[in-house]
């Protein structure tokens, strides 16, 4: 199947270091075109959250945090944003382009959280990605 057909999936934070990224390895092994990006990206993604995905058998230790551009955003046909401040964070005609198709999850920020609340929240990511997976399946279009 080609990549062209998935339909793209973008989970968007500030950091990139949390819920996107546990969204984009929950949606990326339910077979879903997922990416994940961030308007103001940490340096690496928060341990604590890394540690809560491995205890689901999802290593996402090397991964990176990205930076938000208004190409990702052309490219996805969903936008999900995880309920942090991204209006704040975002340029206008950024935010602009995201309203189309923009769906804000407002999940708690696992940043300085102990791990059972972390826990807590990748589980509800989990299942409102097997939500989206359902409705939009992993070859939907747009």
């Amino acid at each position: 199947m080609a990549t062209e057909a998935r339909t793209s999936i973008l989970f968007v934070c500030v950091e990139n270091a949390g819920r996107s990224q546990m969204a984009e390895a929950f949606a990326r092994k339910q077979g879903m075109n997922a990416s994940s990006a961030g308007t103001v990206p940490s340096s690496k993604v928060n341990p604590i959250v890394v540690q809560a995905m491995k205890e689901k058998g999802i290593e996402i230790g090397s991964k990176l945090p990205r930076m938000l551009t208004t190409e990702m955003i052309s490219q996805a046909s969903l936008v999900v944003t995880m309920g942090c401040s991204v209006e704040e964070a975002c340029p206008r005609p950024m935010l602009a382009q995201m309203q189309k198709k923009l769906v804000d999850w407002n999940l708690p920020d696992p940043k300085g959280k102990p791990i059972e609340e972390v826990r807590t929240i990748r589980d509800e990511i989990e299942r409102r990605v097997t939500e989206l997976s359902e409705t939009r399946g992993p070859a939907s279009s747009p």
